[in-house]
């Protein structure tokens, strides 16, 4: 779980790993914002991680207990 009151600027970006309640869907992306109850993260963008592009992609809204951080980029 990522604690949503412990996030800052500097998380924006950060690699994060999505795994479902179930455990049958798990997805890598990047965090790009947050609100009080959601993260939300970019999972794909079309190959285009480098730089900032992936920023240009839409984010999923997601809840923060499916989601940990990834121990590589």
């Amino acid at each position: 779980m990522i604690a949503i009151n412990l996030l800052t600027e500097k998380d924006i970006g950060r690699w994060i790993i999505y795994k479902s309640t179930g455990g049958d869907k798990v997805e890598r992306g990047r965090l790009k914002s947050w609100n009080k109850w959601f993260i939300f993260a970019v999972y794909n963008a079309n190959g285009n991680w480098d730089a900032d592009h992936w920023k240009d992609y839409t984010a999923a809204a997601t809840n923060p207990e499916d989601l940990s951080w990834s121990k590589t980029p």
